[in-house]
């Protein structure tokens, strides 16, 4: 069960954004996917709506020339950035009047939505969820006391 490159990048990237105050559930180039993605935004074009796994036909088409963006599918993308929002607590898909987080650039708001990213990267390279391991919660205490 070894950790598979485009997991660590991903993870380096998300950890990064997290710490930096780039991180942010609303924008497509700072939110999970999009500093997945480089701070990107065209993987917005794949779906119809944010937050739905459904792909639309630019999606699809991606899909099956089997298109990889840092390793990852337009279907891996789209389930990646749906597990983000809805660990931040946002109703799926985003419409202005949905429910979402007051502040969604909370620390405890990101932080949820980050362990929902890494449950999906975790399964998708078929590896143990880390985000049950003492580890992480080692790891974020350590990290506090840095702070």
């Amino acid at each position: 069960m070894s950790k598979t490159n485009r997991f660590e990048k991903s993870i380096t990237k998300l950890y990064r954004a997290f710490h930096n105050g780039t991180l942010h559930p609303e924008c497509a180039c700072q939110c999970a996917v999009g500093n997945i993605c480089d701070n990107k935004d065209f993987w917005k074009h794949l779906s119809d709506d944010h937050g739905s796994i459904k792909l639309n036909y630019v999606g699809q088409v991606n899909e099956k020339l089997g298109k990889r963006f840092n390793g990852y599918s337009p279907s891996e993308l789209l389930q990646i950035e749906q597990a983000f929002l809805q660990g931040c607590g946002y109703q799926l898909p985003l419409k202005h009047n949905h429910f979402k987080p007051h502040n969604p650039t909370d620390k405890t708001v990101q932080f949820e939505g980050l362990c929902a990213v890494i449950t999906v990267l975790c399964k998708l390279d078929g590896i143990q969820d880390i985000t049950d391991s003492p580890r992480l919660l080692k790891l974020i205490i350590i990290d506090l006391h840095i702070r």
